[in-house]
């Protein structure tokens, strides 16, 4: 029996000494570290604040200098199929080259004036359709450039469609 528990490998008394043994170099392991015998690189946020700031300027040459400009609200009846009368609110801004708000702001009657008469021509049916905003956009941002002349609208944005 005596022969047994010599070849179970010491049971409690191991365990005990390979605990104290892993506290003790992990103890070793931290004061070296915390004392400053070893100097291990710790990350910097440096590399990723250079980043970040470069991928940031890149975006801000690459993204087009423009100016908006805030069209006045139109409000348009519109005719269909049935009885009831409907009406389309509409306001948009444009998205014009830098400098040439002020150029704009003279031509804006005639921007109001195609705008209008399109949209009175739009039937509420029409609008009904889920991608009747797309298409519709699409035939405006056309009219207005047509108006304005080629370069200096970029873009339609439309902020209100909404139908009553």
């Amino acid at each position: 029996m005596a022969s047994a528990a010599k070849e179970g490998g010491g049971g409690p008394m191991m365990l005990i000494m390979g605990g104290a043994l892993a506290l003790i170099l992990g103890g070793a392991g931290f004061y070296t570290v915390y004392s400053g015998l070893v100097n291990l690189p710790l990350p910097s946020a440096e590399p990723e604040e250079e980043a970040h700031k470069a991928a940031v300027h890149a975006f801000e040459a690459a993204a087009p200098a423009a100016e908006f400009v805030p069209l006045e609200p139109i409000l348009i009846t519109l005719g269909g199929g049935d009885a009831r009368l409907r009406q389309l609110q509409f306001v948009a801004q444009l998205e014009v080259e830098p400098g040439a708000a002020e150029a704009l702001k003279a031509l804006e009657p005639r921007v109001r004036d195609v705008l209008n008469t399109y949209l009175r021509a739009v039937r509420a049916d029409d609008v009904d359709d889920p991608a009747a905003l797309l298409r519709m956009r699409a035939q405006m941002l056309r009219r207005i450039q047509v108006v304005t002349g080629e370069g200096l609208v970029r873009d339609l944005l439309v902020s209100e469609f909404i139908l009553r």
